[in-house]
């Protein structure tokens, strides 16, 4: 969560500790017979105050109830999200292009589950931007190639990916498949980039 900080967490959580006290004691107030409320000595108290009582009472009720919608509506939209991911990842492989698909056979080749790829190839930006790669970082600069990245396969995607969706020899592949599966392989995995 970005902008998350363990003091505004203790602070949100006395808040929400004071608020549920105040609920407790305007309720108790509020509740609470004439007879225990003398024997606690509290009668006078909430003659006097029991309109602000209720007035307490009412918006601690009306937080407490906005964060428990806010909970729930937070859970909503993650789990639509979520969804929302899964099925473009669906959608995306079923589309896969030729170089799309060798890109993520490299994984698989070079039996590595984090690759340095290049930031600017077509293939990588776009199975990036279809939640099918997840870029983790540790990016370098090349003069001649440009920037590079580390990337692996998502674990939502990595379900959806098997030998006939990567279009993998089924088997173990003979010679002549294995020749061609090379052939296949992206031009910039034999130029500067190297496995991590």
């Amino acid at each position: 969560m970005k902008g998350f900080s363990l003091r505004m967490f203790f602070t949100q959580n006395r808040l929400q500790s004071v608020i549920l006290w105040l609920a407790i004691c305007c309720a108790g107030l509020l509740v609470l017979s004439p007879g225990l409320l003398t024997a606690m000595r509290l009668n006078e108290i909430a003659i006097k105050y029991g309109m602000y009582a209720g007035i307490g009472l009412l918006i601690s009720c009306a937080y407490i109830l906005t964060r428990i919608v806010n909970y729930f509506l937070d859970e909503a939209i993650c789990f639509l999200q979520d969804k929302r991911e899964k099925e473009a990842i669906i959608e995306k492989i079923k589309l896969l292009d030729g170089s799309e698909r060798a890109l993520l056979r490299e994984f698989f080749l070079q039996g590595e589950t984090v690759l340095t790829l290049p930031q600017d190839e077509q293939a990588v930006k776009s199975l990036v931007t279809s939640n099918i790669l997840a870029l983790l970082g540790n990016q370098k600069h090349y003069a001649i190639q440009g920037p590079t990245s580390d990337y692996k396969i998502s674990m939502r995607a990595r379900g959806h990916l098997n030998r006939q969706v990567l279009r993998f020899p089924t088997g173990e592949p003979n010679k002549e498949e294995m020749d061609i599966l090379l052939k296949s392989r992206p031009d910039f995995m034999n130029s500067l980039i190297s496995p991590r």
